[in-house]
């Protein structure tokens, strides 16, 4: 396991669709490194989760996690450890709602985008096990958010652009706003 470096904004790779993984690509030795790799990188840069493309491989693979006292997002529940294969996802119900994002290879910005409030992913495990569930809240947005990322999206390419700040202007300016939103958010889907 290794940490390795984000990819930033006008790298190609963020802009370009991955890849899906074969199931037995999946059980090999370099793609399983490379997961055990995502999850260190995720760790070390404090984000709540990180696409392949991100460490520059273009491949549909993501992880998520939080636990809960992550000094980056700390009104963010807690996600435990979620490796997402392959992972598609579509709104489980129309309801949206505004959330203030930031992205480990946009550095130093934020802004405000919609994100389906409650959404259906399926995906494999790491193992290859299928998974099909329902995310609500703010864990909807960080799974929207790392879904994207594999699709070629960034959070800046569906942000208001009126909104976007540095992380300094951000705690100044609108933090009061999105935290009171977000547990607003959380206390209703409970996550």
């Amino acid at each position: 396991m290794s940490v390795r470096e984000i990819v930033a904004i006008g790298d190609p790779v963020l802009r370009e669709p991955a890849r899906e993984v074969d199931p037995d690509e999946l059980r090999t030795p370099g793609v399983q490194a490379l997961i055990d790799d995502l999850i260190e990188t995720r760790r070390a840069a404090n984000g709540a989760g990180l696409a392949a493309v991100q460490i520059g491989e273009p491949l549909r693979i993501a992880v998520a996690e939080n636990d809960g006292a992550n000094p980056r997002y700390p009104y963010k529940p807690p996600i435990p450890l979620t490796v997402m294969v392959n992972p598609a996802l579509e709104p489980a119900d129309p309801e949206t709602v505004l959330i203030n994002e930031g992205c480990l290879s946009v550095p130093d910005l934020r802004g405000d985008l919609e994100r389906h409030v409650a959404v259906r992913v399926r995906y494999l495990d790491r193992e290859g096990n299928e998974h099909d569930e329902v995310v609500r809240g703010l864990t909807a947005g960080t799974f929207q958010h790392e879904v994207d990322h594999l699709n070629g999206v960034l959070f800046v390419d569906r942000a208001n652009p009126r909104s976007l700040a540095t992380w300094e202007q951000f705690e100044r300016y609108q933090r009061e706003a999105f935290v009171a939103r977000a547990e607003a958010l959380v206390a209703r889907t409970g996550s």
